[in-house]
């Protein structure tokens, strides 16, 4: 006697299981251009990994006790590996009820609690047209939205470990707050859309007949409202990111960043001396220069297309990983704006409490003025901006570049620790430039002389002297003024010391006050 029975049985509910929403559903998604979830899991993780959880949980039919008809759970949740080190991965079906909560199954926080309770980062894979009006007339009541909690097992897992979200279909309601829910997200351009209520529900309550592209897709969610951090070309190019990304991480928040064995830097390192023009109106290619600094000259930018006038990634020197914060002289002239501030304390807050040092590459003329600047809230955006800088405990390092003034120019060293800050020769400070300090200070002057316009520059030629960061220097207003071409050594003396000190503060880091 043995289970033979029950072994073929058990067998046979897994190959139904694994049909998804059958073969014309799988077909139609293939059209659409998107991959099944048991496809995208596979093009994720390490070939072999995934352990699925929970593989025989779904809706079954039966006659005089046979089984006749299976439909699987739209939600997949399992264990897996990405680059040898364990994750839980977790992702809904549009095949299945498009994706909809209507057959999830029971244990709705598996793949949170599990991550919390493992210490393992967590990637969620979301292609779900969120709730489902239709399973009111299978439960055969309304329920409140407060009746289980959805939001707290997520909060909880984020506060241990890394949390990733694709959003690799439309994606609406519940699941479109939980993607955001995210430490890094990604989207993928002209299949992917976000929205809290899809096309059909906004035409009903609102009268306005958008698509889904219109409504939140890849162009309004990376560019616009900053809801998503990344665009991906395709789904392939999503998951690269994901594991590029997790790459930096450490696996949870009791765990340093995670080292590699150093590459060089490129070797045009002479280049240095000349990328930034003597022509302090000409920008010059930030990126480059920061590629001539890291290890194999590559780093992971996030958020790109958002805030662009600062540029936040992830990179390594000497094998050890760190954040770095530039502003890009293209953008604004470098000047912070209401997103650029949004997205610079994000960043550091991120970097902050997952344990990797940041380096601030500055080139700040300044927060963006002008009346569109005041109505997008940049004072308060750039006042959070130097909060969250302020709040760090991490070490910083910051190399002046070129331009730092103002306020925004406060928010590029951490004064309530040890604020360590070099110069490029190319360096210029104060708390406003010349050119507009002096039509305020010597308006009156200005507008008595002669010839006005002779007038001002007179004044901004006899003030430019003083932009000499030797001067600075001389003041002690400044540690160091450095050769360019040192600014390798310098970042992998910083990261050293770094490192040393990183040990003593592992662990989740608390908050205080209440951010402006």
């Amino acid at each position: 006697m043995t289970w033979q029975r029950e072994i073929d049985e058990l067998a046979h509910r897994r190959e139904l299981a694994h049909r998804m929403g059958g073969p014309e559903r799988v077909t139609r998604q293939h059209a659409a251009g998107k991959l099944t979830v048991r496809e995208r899991i596979d093009g994720l993780v390490d070939r072999g990994s995934f352990h699925e959880i929970g593989e025989l949980a779904g809706q079954a039919v039966y006659e005089d006790g046979k089984l006749v008809g299976f439909t699987p759970r739209a939600r997949l949740v399992g264990l897996a590996e990405i680059d040898g080190r364990p994750v839980v991965v977790g992702g809904s079906d549009f095949t299945i009820r498009g994706g909809s909560g209507k057959g999830l199954g029971q244990n709705r926080s598996l793949s949170e609690d599990l991550a919390s309770e493992y210490r393992l980062p967590r990637v969620e894979l979301y292609d779900s047209g969120g709730a489902n009006v239709e399973a009111i007339s299978d439960q055969g009541s309304i329920y409140l939205p407060n009746s289980f909690s959805n939001w707290a097992p997520r909060i909880k897992q984020m506060q241990s470990a890394p949390n990733v979200a694709a959003v690799l279909g439309p994606v609406a309601g519940g699941p479109a707050g939980w993607a955001v829910l995210s430490h890094f997200s990604v989207m993928v351009k002209g299949t992917s859309a976000l929205f809290a209520s899809g096309p059909p529900v906004v035409r009903r309550a609102l009268g306005h007949d958008v698509t889904k592209e219109q409504l939140g897709g890849s162009e309004v969610h990376t560019r616009v409202s900053g809801t998503v951090d990344n665009e991906a070309e395709s789904e392939a190019d999503a998951f690269a990111q994901i594991r590029r990304f997790l790459s930096y991480m450490p696996s949870h928040v009791w765990e340093l960043p995670p080292q590699v064995e150093p590459r060089p830097a490129p070797a045009e390192t002479e280049e240095l001396l000349s990328i930034v023009p003597r022509d302090r109106k000409r920008p010059y290619s930030m990126k480059r220069l920061i590629s001539l600094l890291v290890d194999g000259g590559e780093f992971f930018e996030i958020a790109p297309h958002y805030g662009a006038a600062v540029i936040t990634a992830l990179t390594r020197v000497e094998g050890k990983a760190f954040g770095v914060l530039a502003n890009d002289p293209n953008v604004y002239g470098g000047a912070m704006d209401a997103s650029a501030s949004d997205k610079l304390a994000r960043f550091v807050e991120l970097c902050d409490y997952f344990h990797l040092p940041v380096l601030y590459l500055v080139d700040v003329p300044g927060f963006l003025i002008g009346e569109q600047a005041e109505r997008a809230g940049t004072l308060r955006k750039g006042a959070r901006a130097i909060w969250s800088w302020t709040s760090m405990t991490v070490p910083t390092f910051t190399i002046h570049i070129r331009k730092c003034y103002g306020m925004a120019g406060a928010a590029t060293s951490n004064a309530s620790r040890l604020s360590w800050r070099l110069a490029w020769p190319s360096g210029e400070f104060g708390s406003i430039p010349i050119e507009g300090g002096v039509d305020a200070a010597y308006r009156r002057q200005i507008a008595a002389a002669p010839d006005p316009d002779a007038k001002r520059r007179e004044l901004e030629e006899s003030m430019a002297k003083y932009r000499n960061p030797f001067l600075t220097a001389e003041a002690a207003g400044v540690e160091e003024i450095i050769d360019p071409r040192e600014t390798r050594t310098h970042i992998a003396r910083w990261l050293k010391l770094a490192y040393r000190v990183l040990p003593q503060e592992l662990g989740p880091k608390p908050r205080y006050g209440v951010r402006p």
